[in-house]
């Protein structure tokens, strides 16, 4: 069974470089490295050789049939059908095994430190796997909808980043903004990934700006990791940085004290899914709840804010009062309009 698990593991690593399209024409040294990495911790060839990735592609084409293909023009692999995944295969009954076990493992160190923070995680599936392991099991589809997450992309440069982390080595990547929408080169210290929403963050130190600046893997292109030494700005503490912060928007300053009146449908809401670990209830009665909390005020916030439309009132600080106030008589302008 060992064996069996290693195998399957190994085919969805090959699949994954096969359709990351920041990397394409994968070699097969490449594959073998990724496959030993993974498994072993190592990247010598002790553990796996080029006849097993062969093997396995080899077993991909008969069993998936998966379009591999190889190009003499760039001395690497690709799917001939770019749409091709072996994840929309169904699972066969051995990783469903290996699944379940894996499942088992996670369920007995769920409440230890190291894990406690993917506690919703874990749970989500453990429930999948108990309800039902078969993923084309109609009866269950019907009848149970679990929350879709949708990844936005840059997932696959946390490696190469957290390799600079690790090493304190600075990382070269290009970059488009929002605003701007121009890819730009960045050179930067690493300093800590974050993760908001289903979206990954590096918070960086850019020598040239002389500040902390955080930039979305998403919009990302070809990081590498470069042999220059990083450079960690004084009094920059990892697990200190987002502790009054709602959200990935941070900012030197002093956190406020806000205040602000729910009525009593939204308080249930708050109470039940608080801002921050700061909040707390300083009255209630039966028709409004007064609650409290110290941050620092950010673009985030003030988006959870409004979703409460009318059902919330800030009563301090007047600043951000005003900033809310602003923001809805913009909407006001927008929906009067014939």
């Amino acid at each position: 069974m060992p064996h069996i698990k290693n195998a399957l593991i190994r085919y969805r690593i090959i699949d994954r470089m096969l359709r990351n399209k920041y990397k394409p024409f994968p070699s097969k040294q490449a594959m073998r490295e990724s496959c030993e990495e993974a498994l072993y911790g190592a990247t010598y060839g002790d553990n796996i050789c080029d006849s097993t990735i062969e093997k396995d592609m080899f077993s991909m084409k008969m069993e998936h049939d998966a379009p591999i293909k190889y190009s003499k023009r760039n001395n690497g692999y690709f799917y001939d059908d770019p749409h091709f995944s072996i994840n929309d295969i169904p699972l066969t009954e051995d990783e469903l095994s290996s699944i379940k076990f894996a499942v088992n493992t996670l369920q007995q160190f769920r409440e230890v430190p190291f894990f406690q923070q993917f506690g919703n995680a874990i749970d989500k599936i453990v429930d999948r796997v108990s309800i039902g392991s078969n993923s084309e099991d109609e009866e269950i589809n019907r009848f149970v909808q679990f929350e879709s997450v949708f990844s936005v992309g840059g997932n696959e440069f946390l490696p190469i980043i957290l390799e600079g982390i690790r090493t304190k080595k600075m990382i070269w990547f290009t970059y488009a903004s929002f605003i701007k929408g121009i890819e730009k080169p960045r050179k930067v210290s690493p300093l800590l990934l974050k993760e908001y929403r289903n979206r990954w963050y590096l918070i960086s130190f850019d020598k040239s700006k002389n500040d902390v600046v955080t930039y979305a893997l998403d919009r990302m292109q070809d990081p590498i990791v470069l042999e220059d030494e990083a450079f960690f700005p004084e009094n920059f503490d990892t697990e200190s940085f987002f502790q009054d912060t709602i959200g990935i928007t941070t900012y030197r300053g002093k956190a406020e004290k806000i205040s602000l009146i729910a009525n009593s449908i939204a308080a249930k809401y708050i109470a039940s899914q608080p801002f921050h670990k700061s909040q707390k209830i300083i009255s209630e009665n039966q028709d409004q709840t007064t609650f409290e909390l110290t941050i620092l005020v950010s673009e985030e916030f003030i988006r959870n804010l409004l979703g409460y439309g009318g059902e919330v009132e800030i009563i301090a600080p007047l600043s951000l009062r005003k900033q809310v106030h602003e923001r809805i008589q913009k909407m006001n302008d927008i929906y009067s309009r014939k």
